[in-house]
């Protein structure tokens, strides 16, 4: 098992119960690949660095957890067509 991080900018023009779903939807798709979550890190509304979708600023999220190899292209297949999410990414953290 390998530990990763899946980092999610949400759309900040979403109220709090809609992005709470979004969070648990992807974690959802890493527990349904067999990934275990060991830590969800809410970094909270912050300005980003260039105007995406004519927004300013998003709310960030770390998704912390452990998979086999394969897990994190799965994951990543399925965040990237979930509407409320403008920018992912995940990446395996060092031993």
């Amino acid at each position: 098992m390998n530990k990763y991080e899946l980092a999610l900018v949400v759309n900040a023009k979403l109220d709090d119960e809609a992005r709470a779903a979004a969070v648990d939807k992807a974690k959802g798709y890493i527990e349904r690949y067999g990934g275990t979550i060991t830590d969800v890190k809410d970094e909270g509304k912050k300005r980003l660095a260039y105007e995406i979708q004519h927004m300013t600023e998003a709310y960030y999220y770390f998704v912390l957890f452990d998979a086999e190899a394969e897990v994190p292209a799965q994951v990543e297949a399925k965040v990237r067509i979930m509407e409320p999410v403008i920018r992912f990414l995940c990446v395996r953290q060092d031993a």
